[in-house]
């Protein structure tokens, strides 16, 4: 069976759903060649502004975020692209030259209506297949790049304009999960006339603080500051903006946040995204991961039996409903597998941290007393071998028996 991965998004036909988002990785033109040629099917360009000369790095731009050594995001203080509007329009042009068929996208930041429809404006004429709206950022209200727009009407004015100033051009607004009300904001862009949303953008973080100098990260000449978090550690947050959009409006939906894996984006597109922008794990891992995101998502589509990827978009929404209307009284009790188990103890000290003591240490290893266990889900939760599953008690294991105590079990 064939598997198709082209997608529609916005009106426009892409070659598959994976976009190179708005980084260092889309300000430079020889970067973006390779990524073409590598067979990535769109470029958001780095954000640019009117007045780009008034933007002044420091550095270092990018702090690791790490838990127990494992990699889980990046925390930037960079700004806007330094390049000028000039210089990112001849950028558009020679892509769509050479890349006809490829689908280049500025992305643009303005305070004033002026501002927006003039970039609009002249992004179109240079041949841009999209604009990209970056209504605020955490750090470029501060110079004066943006106002700090979030909140519906102040997003669908933005949206408005321009989408007035472009006509047919398909315009695209990126939400931020800090917004009050990103379904309010959603809705708002869905009634402005825009076509799709971006969701979401960084969130505004702290990378943590030196113990011995107890300056915050990162350290620039002594001092830090507010940046935009990244990665993995998004990826929640994200899949939680993509599903609740796609719940309550009709536009099409390109989501961010910490998509690393084929895995990863499809999970994002179960859930209503359209496409799929990559930011963090195209500086970790280079331009060459788009063979294997299209590969691993066609497998997988292949193996469940979807020919396209409008089989695949929202599939999974059904299932999300409110708290109210999830099924009770389904009782389910955590199964320790003794061949995968390390011994390493985590599940009887959370199950003791957690109220229910239903774990015992005997023979060497742990075991569930059944009928103690509530099928909360912690030990399971906390795992790392993946050792316990939760099932369903046979028999009347659970049901009807009177819960006995710990210390009459070991007795």
């Amino acid at each position: 069976m064939s598997v198709d991965l082209a997608v529609d998004f916005c009106g426009i036909k892409l070659e598959n759903p994976f976009i190179l988002a708005p980084s260092p990785s889309t300000d430079h033109l020889d970067l973006l060649i390779q990524a073409f040629d590598a067979g990535w099917a769109v470029a958001v360009l780095k954000t640019v502004a009117v007045d780009s000369s008034i933007v002044s790095r420091v550095f270092p731009l990018v702090m690791r975020i790490e838990q127990e050594s494992a990699f889980i995001g990046l925390q930037n203080i960079d700004l806007v692209s330094e390049h000028s509007v000039e210089f990112m329009e001849q950028m558009v042009v020679t892509l769509k030259k050479r890349f006809p068929t490829k689908v280049v996208i500025p992305s643009i930041m303005a305070n004033s209506k002026d501002d927006w429809q003039t970039l609009a404006k002249r992004f179109v004429a240079a041949g841009a297949d999209m604009i990209e709206c970056s209504i605020w950022c955490p750090h470029g209200a501060e110079w004066s790049l943006c106002h700090k727009v979030q909140e519906p009407v102040g997003t669908e004015q933005i949206a408005r304009w321009v989408k007035e100033a472009v006509g047919d051009t398909p315009v695209v607004i990126k939400l931020s999960a800090q917004d009050s009300d990103i379904i309010a904001t959603a809705v708002a862009v869905e009634r402005s006339g825009a076509d799709g949303v971006c969701a979401i953008n960084t969130i505004k973080s702290i990378t943590g603080v030196n113990l011995e100098t107890l300056i915050p990260y990162p350290n620039v000449a002594g001092l830090s500051t507010y940046g935009g978090l990244s990665g993995p550690a998004l990826k929640p947050i994200a899949l939680r903006c993509t599903a609740e959009i796609a719940q309550n409006v009709k536009l099409d939906i390109a989501s961010s946040g910490g998509i690393t894996t084929w895995q990863d984006g499809a999970e994002f597109l179960l859930l209503g995204a359209s496409t799929l922008q990559i930011c963090t794990a195209v500086l970790r891992f280079g331009i060459g991961i788009i063979e294997e995101l299209c590969l691993g998502l066609g497998k997988w589509m292949e193996e469940k039996g979807f020919q396209s990827l409008t089989e695949v978009i929202g599939r999974s929404l059904p299932y999300l409903v409110e708290h109210s209307q999830l099924p009770r009284g389904i009782q389910v009790v955590a199964q320790i597998e003794s061949e995968l188990c390390n011994r390493c103890g985590t599940c009887l000290s959370v199950c003791r941290a957690g109220g229910n003591e239903a774990i015992v240490w005997r023979e060497g290893r742990p075991q569930v007393i059944m009928n103690q266990c509530i099928g909360c889900g912690l030990c399971h939760a906390m795992c790392l071998v993946q050792a316990i599953h939760l099932v369903r008690p046979s028999g009347a294991a659970k049901a009807g028996k009177e819960r006995v105590r710990i210390d009459a079990i070991n007795r």
